[in-house]
C-alpha cells in the first residue's frame, strides 16, 4: 500500500517516467513486461479556503465499484475494475487502461473534519470534500477590578 506523505514532491520521478513511456511508445513492438504499469490513477489536490478537494478520473467505473474510506488521517481509495468482456489477451496491441483492483492511501493534514468528509461521483470524475477543521480563535478575555 503506497502511502504519500503531505506535499512530498515526486515530481523528477513523473518526468523520468514520461521519459520511459515516450521510448517505448516509439518502439514499433509491444513491449508489455517493461512498460511502467499504473494501477491507479492519478489525482489531483487542491487547498481551497474552506477545504481540501481531492480529484480523480475514473472512466469507464460506476461508484457501486469504488469504496472510499477515511480512518485516522488517512485517506484510502479502493476500486474492482472488471476486465473487457469479449477480448482475448492475445488481441490486445495497446493495453493503457486498467482494470482489476487498485488501492491508494493518502495522508491527510490534520486540519481536516474527517467526520465531515464526503465522495461524489459523477460522469467518471470522483471528488472527495475534505472540509477543514475551523480554526480556533484566541478568545480576548476582560479583566475586571474587584473592589480591595
Amino acid at each position: 500500500m503506497a502511502i504519500l506523505q503531505w506535499r512530498q514532491n515526486w515530481e523528477p520521478f513523473h518526468d523520468l517516467e514520461r521519459q520511459v513511456d515516450r521510448l517505448l511508445e516509439s518502439m514499433r513492438f509491444p513491449l508489455p513486461a517493461l512498460r511502467l504499469d499504473r494501477h491507479q490513477p492519478p489525482v489531483n489536490l487542491y487547498e481551497m479556503d474552506e477545504e481540501f478537494l481531492l480529484t480523480a478520473r475514473l472512466p469507464g467505473t460506476s461508484h457501486e465499484q469504488l469504496d472510499v474510506a477515511v480512518n485516522q488521517g488517512i485517506l484510502t481509495l479502493k476500486c474492482n475494475r472488471p476486465a473487457p468482456q469479449g477480448v482475448a489477451d492475445e488481441r490486445f496491441r495497446r493495453h493503457e487502461r486498467i482494470w482489476g483492483t487498485w488501492q491508494r492511501s493518502f495522508t491527510i493534514p490534520e486540519r481536516v473534519n474527517e467526520a465531515r468528509v464526503s465522495a461524489e461521483f459523477t460522469d467518471g470524475l470522483l471528488l472527495i470534500h475534505l472540509p477543514k477543521i475551523e480554526e480556533v480563535k484566541p478568545r480576548q478575555i476582560q479583566v475586571v477590578a474587584t473592589p480591595a
